[in-house]
C-alpha cells in the first residue's frame, strides 16, 4: 500500500453494524484486516458491538485464526463480549488483545508504527470528547440503537 506521501505503517478499523451485517460485508471487513496485517501494515481493531453468528467468539477470533492454530483459542471472559484488539504485522505477528463490557473506560491500545514502537491511542478519551461535543439529538439516536429516518437530523 502506497500513498504519494510514503508507505502506510498503522490503520485503525472501527467496526460498525455494517460490518457484521451480512456474510459479505463481514468477509469483506475480516479479509480487509488480514490484508493490512499481512502486508505489514500494523492494525488497531475497536469492536463495540456484540457478536453475532458470523463472529460467535468475537472478531478478534476470526481474525487470528488465520495466523494462529492454537489448541487454546480466544474466548470472552464472562460479562466480557466487545473487543480492543492491536496487532503487531512485524515478522513475528503478534495480537494484544483487552476484553471489555458495555460501560468499561477503554483503556489506551497499542498502535504499532513498527515492530518495536508503538504509540498509545486514548480510546476512552477520544470517546469522552466526541461523546460531550455530539448534538444531544444524536446522543439520543446513539442510546436508543435507533438511527434517524432521512431528513430528521
Amino acid at each position: 500500500m502506497k500513498h504519494r506521501l510514503g508507505r502506510t505503517v498503522a490503520a485503525i478499523e472501527i467496526v460498525s453494524p455494517g460490518n457484521k451485517d451480512s456474510k459479505r460485508a463481514f468477509k469483506e471487513f475480516v479479509d480487509k484486516s488480514l490484508q493490512f496485517i499481512t502486508s505489514g501494515v500494523h492494525l488497531l481493531v475497536v469492536d463495540l458491538f456484540p457478536p453475532t453468528k458470523r463472529d460467535p467468539h468475537g472478531v478478534h477470533r476470526v481474525i487470528w485464526d488465520e495466523f494462529e492454530d492454537e489448541d487454546e483459542l480466544f474466548e470472552f471472559p464472562e460479562g466480557k463480549d466487545r473487543i480492543l484488539a492491536s496487532y503487531n504485522s512485524g515478522r513475528e505477528k503478534a495480537a494484544y488483545v483487552e476484553p471489555i463490557a458495555i460501560g468499561d473506560a477503554m483503556r489506551d491500545m497499542p498502535l504499532y508504527l513498527s515492530d518495536s514502537y508503538y504509540v498509545p491511542v486514548p480510546l476512552e478519551a477520544a470517546y469522552q470528547t466526541t461523546w460531550s461535543m455530539m448534538q444531544k439529538e444524536m446522543q439520543e439516536y446513539v442510546k436508543s440503537g435507533e438511527l434517524p429516518k432521512p431528513g430528521e437530523m
